[in-house]
């Protein structure tokens, strides 16, 4: 059974009650999930009963992976706020964009960010859109208000949160944007953002958003989700195609559901049973009382990186951020903390680091003291 961390008055996790589901805490001060997320014990257990009975049951065991896919598939669509037949399990962020972007006309235009993360811009360079940028910088949403008033676009494809900076797109611009733009199609990558706060798809103004779920869905590598609203699955043909996109019947071959094509092959009850584990995993401690730990954290992050001069001015002037920071710091400042115990990595101009549930306010304090002694 999973030990529950308690919460103190305000409400948020005591978080050295994850040693036990995440050993690695106890030894480092782990602030690279935004690199890899953590597996937990429970899941690890979880996995290896999984594959001792694909071992002891063969065909068996495998004959049932239908009814668990679908269930996945619900669990995906409850945690998010979404229905099932809008839910896509895919093997990783990159393939079902790619997918999507397949079913999308080329000869429509696409605003994307300048400098978004590759996985985004470069399936959509490669097929022959027309291709308009925005510029991220402080006046993130005020650059792309500018850019569909100037550009038209049919699509605007972005990441929620930046890889690199941890800019933090203002999901109510969005919806603000969509009421102006209603038939622009809202494409994201929420790889960074999803598993990090209370997220209701279909209240978004989003209409297709994939995530890889190895950071913040914490389900290890090899699952991803594509969740598509109704209006967008009308609009968007997938050439993807394969058996299982009909359910493995040959009946069903002209009389395909929309998930279906981004479903083509057989799909792993290893993997994604590992995000379905996961997510109960996440439910037990609760998306608000998660939502609340780490709003407490990147607020306490930001405001001591700021008096200590290590934001870049975007990220200092802008009101909400992301629990990615990228703070001022080289080689040798990476290669001091990782002698303290730190785990981070070297991106961009700096040192990224990043907060998920299993880091503590101490965790903080100990990362400040190393910052300040260099």
């Amino acid at each position: 059974m999973v030990k529950i961390p308690f919460f103190n008055l305000l409400g948020r996790f005591r978080m050295k009650d994850f040693t036990t589901q995440f050993p690695i805490t106890s030894e480092y001060i782990y602030l690279n999930t935004a690199s890899c997320g953590l597996l937990s014990k429970p899941l690890v257990d979880w996995r290896h009963e999984h594959d001792l009975q694909l071992m002891q049951g063969g065909s068996m065991f495998r004959d049932l992976h239908k009814p668990h896919i679908r269930k996945i598939r619900k669990a995906v669509g409850d945690f998010f706020s979404t229905s099932e037949s809008n839910v896509a399990l895919v093997p990783n962020f990159s393939f079902g964009l790619n997918s999507v972007l397949d079913g999308i006309p080329t000869n429509q235009k696409v605003l994307l960010l300048k400098g978004d993360y590759p996985s985004i811009a470069w399936p959509v360079e490669r097929r022959g859109f027309e291709v308009c940028y925005a510029e991220i910088n402080e006046n993130l949403e005020q650059n792309i208000a500018e850019a569909m008033k100037e550009h038209q676009p049919d699509v605007f494809a972005f990441s929620v949160v930046q890889y690199i900076s941890g800019v933090f797109i203002d999901l109510e611009f969005l919806k603000e944007l969509k009421a102006t733009y209603p038939n622009v199609l809202l494409i994201a990558d929420g790889t960074q953002f999803l598993g990090t706060q209370n997220f209701n798809f279909e209240t978004s103004a989003i209409d297709v958003i994939g995530g890889s779920n190895y950071k913040w869905m914490l389900s290890g590598y090899g699952n991803a989700v594509f969740m598509v609203k109704k209006a967008a699955q009308d609009r968007i043909t997938p050439r993807t195609i394969g058996f299982n996109s009909a359910d493995a019947s040959f009946s069903k071959k002209n009389d395909i559901e929309f998930v279906g094509f981004l479903e083509p092959g057989h799909q792993d009850t290893l993997n994604y049973g590992s995000l379905e584990r996961s997510i109960q995993f996440l439910n037990e401690l609760g998306n608000d009382a998660i939502e609340s730990h780490l709003h407490n954290l990147k607020t306490k992050a930001k405001a001591a990186f700021e008096s200590l001069g290590l934001l870049d001015e975007m990220v200092v002037n802008r009101k909400e951020h992301s629990t990615i920071f990228n703070v001022k710091g080289d080689a040798v400042l990476f290669q001091k903390l990782k002698e303290n115990g730190i785990i981070c990595s070297l991106r961009g101009h700096g040192i990224r680091v990043s907060f998920h549930i299993y880091n503590t306010e101490e965790d903080l304090q100990k990362l400040i003291e190393v910052l300040k002694r260099n």
